[in-house]
């Protein structure tokens, strides 16, 4: 019961990658036939799951002829629902085609489609796919340590054994794998000086024999020391290797099984892989009967006594939350089970969501039985990338945030405030800190650790895709992109109208949406941006794809994820930041315009053209102290190690921040965007406007409502200099002199009035200032506001 509801647990988290809301259960056969041999037994067991899935088939809605029918003798207290599926797990891994054959029986609607898995479906274990996902975080991490896992030999130690799916896999991803120590529920594995080459292969050798154990693995390869031992041996002795392997105290001669368990657990390695079933890691102050896995009870660690680098979590439940989050707190480098391991369910979804859309293809007699098992075979590799990229970007966002998990302390806090007082979250169940932990991490200079902003990920992606699918997004024309983008390509044209009619078109657009902001901007990003507009999810939602596309931020990701280990993470970490904060300003100012109606394609295509001929102008739009700064900048970029491309676009970012004012500007004075760009940038380095952006920026931010009084002091600020601007090209329209627009701003500021002067001397009072408040820079704001409220 505890492993079951554990796994309920971690299901709910999962849900963040997939379509549907997916659930979790134990499936147990109550009498099995006593002294039975192993035929017996699964016999037994195939007919109670036959009883089982035909339990649940019986009180699901069907859909027959486009139409939903009601189970008969059922009473309904639900709305329609004729979606259901299940997928294959411990125990029923090799049961789809039996779950299939009975939906075939009731003539359920999905076919196939009823159990990922089968014999027309994606085989999780040859595809490799659980292991390759959490792997992404492995080589995440060890990147993070100025680490290729890929072409460096590393040490390694593991649960599992070779024939499992998410060991066995997980143990082929690289040829640099050093495995020093291994253990299943039968042997002991221990090889304390491991050539990687050679033992690479005796591990592919036993991974492609029907059955194996570590007991069938060559001797001959195992380093001096080393050696397989039965669990059931009452001691084992030690060798001087295995006590350096293992880092135990000199002198220790022998151990019994469990003892070196705990040490193989403890080993000061590079990786700790986990492939296997049971609980092996707590808390200090967490009980063995808390845990709730009795059977490992003798060998379990604390997450403190971790000597690992890096975790991988292929397997589920291997270590408890608060076990990982000790760990973390130690500079141990993990995430969660429910994060590294999510590529199975996320597999098992895209497979439904493809049969879905083929199978109206196949009833429309559009397509074959064979010719679409056949398209499914083929797309074996790009569903695979597809659900490797998910992987990446969690592991991506993750680290994104917690490069700010320590400054944006305060508004994870409130965030997890906001969701307790709506009772969407148990602070307590998910073990995230109490408001006196918070005030305790922020003495000591601690943010949240990996694990938790792993949850505070996942449960931002529930409750925004629950907002979404309740608003009208999944209608939105443009967005219709997203649902293509979801399917692998040789579905995307061939099939696109078969994709308008799929039953679950709006749960795989929500899903898209909620997946591109909280990746990219984080956890906190929506609630805040609702807080600071009062504008609604959907409204955000689409203020944030409108501010994405005219920056075209995709292919600005793309650019930098080409850059693994040609670069530190740190540095395209900081050119990640750098896109989430102008993506956080231009989805901040579109929420802010006046009458606001958001139109996606109507926006994208008002500004995207006046944002483009900005960024391609920049060089001759640019004052002389802002070109500076610019090619300064670029330079930086270059010497980082980005391509003069990437190094231009980067550098002009800071610049776009004021994009859609000028564009606006341009529009309202019918002039050319090169042009207010010009008068706009000039405006700003005359009056310094952007060294009191840079002061605003620097605030110090305590709680919820500093935050918001920075925002609104940047929102005004940018404002004023609009406003400015238009003062100035009025003056020019109604003059109609013929002043060069170079000449504009020049002759403004040289002009003898009062009000100018007393505000230039204003701000060169306040430059001379060490430091900034938030009342001093209030003052100066407001001074530009009756500047550009003066008639001048």
């Amino acid at each position: 019961r505890t492993e079951v509801l554990g796994l309920v647990k971690a299901q709910m988290v999962k849900n963040t990658v997939i379509v549907p809301v997916g659930a979790k259960g134990g499936f147990i056969v109550k009498r099995p036939p006593q002294d039975a041999d192993r035929d017996a037994l699964l016999a037994e067991g195939i007919a109670c799951y036959r009883l089982f899935i035909n339990g649940l088939l019986d009180i699901t809605d069907n859909l027959v002829d486009g139409e939903v029918v009601h189970p008969p003798q059922v009473v309904r207290h639900d709305p329609d629902d004729p979606y259901l599926v299940v997928a294959a797990d411990k125990g029923t891994a090799k049961f789809s085609d039996i779950a299939n054959s009975v939906s075939a029986e009731h003539g359920f609607w999905m076919d196939d489609a009823f159990a990922s898995g089968g014999s027309n479906g994606y085989d999780h274990k040859g595809m490799g796919i659980t292991a390759r996902g959490a792997w992404e975080s492995v080589k995440r991490h060890f990147r993070s340590l100025g680490r290729d896992s890929q072409s460096e030999d590393f040490t390694c130690v593991g649960v599992g054994d070779m024939s499992g799916d998410v060991f066995g896999n997980g143990m082929l991803l690289s040829r640099h794998i050093r495995l020093v120590a291994a253990f299943d529920h039968r042997h002991l594995f221990i090889d304390p000086t491991p050539d990687a080459t050679r033992t690479y292969a005796e591990r592919e050798r036993l991974f492609a024999l029907p059955r194996s154990s570590w007991d069938d693995y060559d001797r001959s390869l195992i380093s001096k020391g080393g050696g397989v031992f039965p669990r059931s041996a009452k001691s084992i002795a030690l060798t001087p290797e295995m006590i350096k392997a293992l880092g135990l105290d000199d002198g220790v001669e022998q151990m019994t099984p469990n003892e070196l368990l705990s040490a193989i657990l403890r080993a000061p390695v590079d990786l700790f892989w986990n492939g296997g079933i049971g609980t092996y890691v707590k808390a200090v102050d967490e009980t063995h009967g808390e845990v709730g896995d009795r059977a490992n009870n003798l060998i379990r660690v604390n997450g403190s006594e971790l000597r690992c680098r890096v975790v991988g979590e292929g397997g589920n439940l291997g270590m408890t939350q608060r076990g990982r989050i000790e760990a973390a707190m130690n500079g141990v480098l993990l995430n969660t089970d429910f994060i590294d391991n999510s590529a199975g369910v996320d597999t098992s979804d895209r497979e439904v969501n493809i049969k879905i859309l083929l199978n109206d293809a196949v009833q429309r007699e559009e397509l074959d039985e064979d010719a679409r098992n056949q398209l499914l075979a083929s797309m074996t590799d790009e569903v695979g990338a597809l659900v490797l990229m998910d992987n990446y970007r969690q592991n991506q966002a993750i680290s994104v945030m917690e490069c700010m998990s320590l400054t944006r302390l305060g508004s994870k806090q409130h965030f997890i405030r906001t969701l307790e007082s709506q009772g969407l979250l148990d602070r307590q169940l998910e073990y995230l800190p109490s408001d006196a932990q918070f005030s305790d991490r922020k003495a000591r200079g601690l943010g949240l650790t990996r694990p938790e902003l792993s949850i505070l990920l996942s449960y931002a992606k529930i409750i925004i895709y629950d907002q979404l699918l309740e608003s009208d997004v999944p209608e939105d024309p443009y967005l219709s992109n997203e649902l293509l983008r979801y399917f692998p390509e040789p579905l995307r044209e061939r099939f696109a109208e078969h994709a308008q009619r799929h039953r679950l078109k709006r749960e795989i657009i929500a899903t898209a949406v909620t997946n591109s902001i909280v990746n990219r901007m984080g956890s906190t990003f929506m609630m805040r941006m609702q807080e600071d507009t009062g504008e609604k999810p959907a409204t955000v939602a689409k203020a944030f794809t409108i501010a994405r596309e005219i920056i075209d931020a995709r292919g600005l990701w793309a650019a930098i994820d080409q850059l693994d280990l040609e670069v530190p993470e740190g540095t395209q970490i900081d050119s990640l930041l750098l896109i989430w904060g102008l993506l956080r300003g231009l989805t901040r100012w579109l929420l802010g315009r006046p009458g606001l109606r958001l139109d996606i394609a109507e926006a994208v295509d008002r500004y995207l053209p006046g944002v483009q001929e900005l960024r391609g102008n920049l060089g001759s739009i640019l004052g002389a102290d802002d070109r500076d700064a610019w090619a300064e900048d670029r330079a930086r970029w270059l010497d980082m190690g980005f391509s003069q491309k990437l190094a231009e676009q980067l550098s002009s970012l800071p610049f776009l921040m004021s994009a859609l004012d000028i564009v606006e500007v341009a529009q309202a004075h019918d002039r050319s965007v090169t042009d207010v760009g010009k008068v706009f940038f000039g405006l700003g380095e005359a009056l310094h406007i952007h060294w009191l952006l840079q002061r605003i920026e620097e605030l110090p931010v305590e709680g919820r409502w500093h935050a918001h009084a920075r925002g609104v002091l940047r929102d005004e600020l940018q404002a004023q200099q609009c406003a400015l601007v238009s003062q100035l090209l009025g003056q020019d329209d109604r003059r109609k002199s013929g002043t060069g627009i170079d000449k504009l701003v020049a002759e403004w500021i040289s002009r003898d009035d009062n009000a100018l002067r007393f505000t230039l001397n204003m701000f060169a009072d306040m430059r001379n200032q060490r430091a900034m408040d938030f009342p001093t820079v209030s003052v100066a704001v407001r001074r530009l506001a009756q500047l550009a409220a003066a008639k001048g």
